[in-house]
């Protein structure tokens, strides 16, 4: 799992540059602070020891345990934009771990939650076109449904990129061609460059190609 973290993801917010050590990692501090109202800095504490179970001790599913707990106090401040970053990465680690449903309510509930916000709607077709992703690697007609259900809900991730993309990459995996499938790729990806995770997601996808080589190129 060490190339398990999400590139280009942030969600950190130290409160000091010294790291406890994992020995000394408890719920206590955080418990103990909620009751006065400061979910914040337990917030904070959360995802300062997730961070060292994803870079140090390589354990993500206890780091995703941990971003979890602190959107949810993030939540209990109604700091909405800190909680979706906390999820964001859940949601990323979570498709990396073949957690696909969870991954995809993910997506989805950030998705939903920045659509409509004329700051964050931009964010709302990337958020759509993982879940997308997600979908598609389970299975090629949840794929189909779910692009249709994300053009009706949010109607410009239509004349999106990420969604023509999508409808290319179906058309070719329904002719199980996979020559037309990488082409896809390659085009979308000599304008808008994919991420690291994005680009797993697809040679999973592909690879259920018939012929597929197990490669992008």
């Amino acid at each position: 799992m060490h190339s398990a973290r999400p590139p280009g993801s942030t969600c950190s917010s130290r409160t000091n540059t010294t790291r406890p050590r994992a020995s000394s990692m408890q719920e206590t501090p955080s418990r103990s602070l909620t009751p006065t109202g400061r979910f914040t800095i337990a917030a904070k504490h959360h995802i300062t020891i997730a961070e060292i179970y994803e870079s140090e001790l390589v354990d993500i599913e206890k780091a995703i345990a941990h971003y979890e707990q602190a959107a949810d106090y993030y939540k209990g401040e109604e700091s909405n934009s800190s909680a979706n970053k906390c999820l964001l990465k859940v949601g990323a680690y979570a498709a990396q771990l073949e957690q696909y449903a969870k991954a995809i309510e993910i997506y989805e509930q950030v998705g939903s939650s920045t659509m409509d916000n004329p700051l964050l709607k931009y964010s709302a077709k990337e958020y759509f076109f993982k879940a997308s992703l997600c979908h598609f690697i389970v299975d090629e007609l949840n794929a189909k449904l779910a692009v249709e259900k994300y053009e009706e809900m949010f109607p410009a991730f239509s004349d999106s990129r990420e969604c023509k993309l999508l409808k290319k990459l179906l058309d070719a995996h329904e002719e199980q061609n996979c020559e037309a499938f990488t082409e896809a790729i390659k085009e979308f990806d000599s304008i808008s460059r994919l991420d690291q995770w994005q680009t797993t997601m697809l040679l999973r996808i592909k690879k259920t190609i018939q012929g597929d080589e197990g490669d992008l190129k």
